[in-house]
């Protein structure tokens, strides 16, 4: 192991071997073979509904296509879609997947749900050139840009049948979905859009130290001034994927201003802030930035926290989280965490 401070610092093989037990954890404790599908909690008098909503599902998939790029063992990803098609609104106007079984009730549909599983289905396509995730990517954007109007100037509502805010959480994976759509495709409208909705965010969202506020009232146009780590992540990736796509300085300088005021505002006291899976979003934006600058210390307090977490926030029967209940979002963060780790 190498060492970062008073952190041994864990190596690829190490990493791969975490991948490996949490995904055996995650199969044991929260799927159900006979149903195909998977429960939000540990303990059935913790859960809401019997099976999860769809969000711990979005990050189950992007750890599952993180598990599959590794290459170790059966695939992974093709299990957790079929949990996931389980959601799919077939009968709407405008598909999209719902924030609970399609088939339990007319649940809300959130655009960022739908964006999560968008950028996972481009970043699958541009691995494996599998068309059916092609396919999902054009879906979700034709969903989301259905939550577009030209309130406050522009940008995505979060919620499709409670349109009051316009959220950070919608717009930077709207851009992402977006600028990936361009890299598969090639067609200009996707960057256009791209280009839109990050000038839009930045504009009503950005606030001066380069970080986001979480989103925008609408019709008040008042600001909910709380910045979560994910929201930064989104940005930073977008910024580094549009200097890589047009080679405009000014987005990779900008990268490194949100970078430098990540690190500075949320990594406290030698870690983090609480929600794994916010922090492993904000993750994917360093590690693009780091490809380009190779500034290990964009990594370094994300392996060292990696470790924190590995150390101090397991139970005896290896499920990770603070809290006593655990929750299958937290395993499938983690999961992603390590196997990204593991990949660079």
């Amino acid at each position: 192991m190498l060492l970062l401070g008073q952190v041994a610092l864990a190596q690829p093989k190490v990493y791969k071997q975490r991948v490996e037990l949490i995904r055996k954890n995650i199969q044991t404790v929260f799927y159900e073979p006979a149903s195909g599908l998977y429960f939000e909690k540990d303990l059935p008098t913790a859960r809401e509904r019997r099976y999860s909503f769809l969000w711990p599902l979005c990050a189950l998939m992007d750890g599952a296509n993180e598990v599959d790029a590794l290459k170790t063992g059966k695939p992974y990803l093709p299990g957790v879609m079929k949990a996931i098609e389980r959601y799919d609104a077939k009968d709407e106007a405008i598909p999209g997947y719902r924030s609970y079984l399609a088939d339990a009730g007319r649940d809300s549909r959130f655009y960022d749900d739908n964006q999560w599983l968008g950028i996972t289905a481009a970043e699958n396509y541009l691995r494996t050139k599998d068309a059916r995730y092609l396919e999902l990517s054009k879906k979700i954007y034709r969903f989301m840009m259905s939550g577009y109007d030209e309130l406050a100037g522009g940008g995505l509502y979060w919620q499709e049948d409670k349109k009051d805010t316009k959220n950070t959480c919608s717009n930077g994976p709207g851009v992402l979905v977006a600028l990936k759509l361009f890299q598969m495709t090639g067609e200009k409208k996707y960057l256009d859009t791209a280009v839109s909705l990050y000038n839009w965010t930045k504009k009503h969202l950005q606030d001066t130290d380069g970080l986001y506020f979480d989103n925008i009232k609408i019709p008040s146009l008042a600001l909910d001034k709380k910045k979560y780590t994910y929201n930064t992540g989104t940005m930073l990736n977008s910024a580094v994927i549009l200097y890589t796509i047009t080679k405009e300085k000014a987005y990779l300088e900008e990268a490194r201003r949100i970078a430098a005021a990540g690190k500075a505002f949320f990594y406290q006291d030698g870690k983090l802030p609480g929600h794994y899976w916010f922090n492993v979003v904000m993750l994917r934006g360093y590690l693009d930035l780091y490809k380009i600058d190779k500034n290990p210390a964009y990594i370094d307090f994300f392996k060292a926290e990696g470790e924190r977490i590995w150390q101090e926030e397991r139970d005896a029967s290896g499920l990770i989280g603070r809290h006593k209940v655990k929750a299958l979002i937290d395993q499938a963060a983690m999961l992603e965490f390590y196997a990204r780790l593991a990949r660079l």
